[in-house]
């Protein structure tokens, strides 16, 4: 299901999200941690994949359309369980 928020509103999830957080969101679900940091405003599609981010300019850094909201809903967990994930070296 798709979900919309401010780029600046997503910025902020990933930037209060403890140390290792995108790692273990990545080994969560299976998928490469460089594309969860696309998920989350980054760029790498050399090595990470395409998540369904869509921005549209606007206010607040504009709207981001997300096709899927499983990596924004764990990060939402995270935060709000304040669990700090073991890093993997």
């Amino acid at each position: 299901m798709t979900r919309t928020i401010t780029f600046n509103e997503l910025r902020e999830i990933k930037d209060r999200l403890p140390d290792g957080s995108m790692h273990c969101i990545a080994d969560e679900l299976g998928v490469n941690v460089e594309t969860v940091r696309n998920y989350f405003g980054g760029y790498n599609y050399k090595v990470g994949k395409s998540c369904g981010f869509h921005l549209e300019p606007g206010p607040n850094g504009g709207i981001v359309v997300l096709d899927d909201a499983t990596i924004l809903d764990r990060a939402i967990e995270m935060l709000k369980d304040k669990v700090t994930p073991v890093s993997v070296a």
